[in-house]
């Protein structure tokens, strides 16, 4: 065999990764969006714990007090002191889910198109 079809047989050996490597490459990719799954999910129930304490805070006396956790530590505020600090908490948590979402929508784009590239089907 010459050098060069070594080199074309390791090149197309190279193209087509072995069911190992595919199993590996596909349960990870499979974890990944699992994984920004769960934070989406996350994300999205304490965005609306956000609304809700808006939602019952926006209509008090912006004088009256309530409480606040702040690090693990129980804080003391007024009403205009915190509503302004959570609606701009809820609105950092809508922007990142929004890029979590996105960035899943992509990611589940490259592994539909990778279980395409290697014709991979799930049995079930």
């Amino acid at each position: 065999m010459s050098s060069s079809n070594k080199a074309a047989s390791s090149s197309s050996k190279a193209a087509r990764p072995s069911d190992q490597e595919l199993t590996q490459t596909y349960n990870s990719m499979k974890s990944e969006l699992t994984s920004l799954a769960q934070k989406i999910g996350e994300l999205e129930t304490e965005s609306d714990e956000h609304t809700l304490v808006v939602d019952t805070l926006s209509p008090l006396d912006g004088d009256r007090k309530c409480f606040r956790l702040v690090g693990g530590v129980l804080v003391e505020r007024t009403v205009k002191e915190v509503l302004p600090a959570l609606k701009t908490n809820q609105e950092g948590i809508k922007t990142v889910t929004m890029q979590l979402v996105q960035k899943y929508k992509n990611k589940e784009d490259e592994f539909m198109a990778f279980q395409k590239k290697y014709n991979i089907q799930v049995k079930q």
